[in-house]
């Protein structure tokens, strides 16, 4: 869980911002999203597939770049 202590003269404002910073560090959002709903195995794998396929693509479109732009 994370938490912030509000200092004597510290604004809400800059406390909350380092609470939200704080709560994105430690993947709290990223991990209710990912259990929001249930997900059968097929639908992990699948999920799992295609993030593998994408990367593979977008390091097969880096290559290239770096390729094309040597002299």
């Amino acid at each position: 869980m994370s938490q912030v202590v509000l200092g004597e003269t510290e604004q809400l404002e800059s406390a909350l911002r380092r609470f939200k910073r704080k709560v994105s560090q430690a993947g709290i959002f990223a991990d209710l999203k990912k259990n929001r709903h249930f997900e059968t195995p097929g639908q992990k794998r699948k999920r799992k597939e295609v993030a593998r396929h994408k990367e593979r693509r977008r390091l097969r479109n880096r290559r290239q770049q770096f390729q094309n732009s040597e002299p």
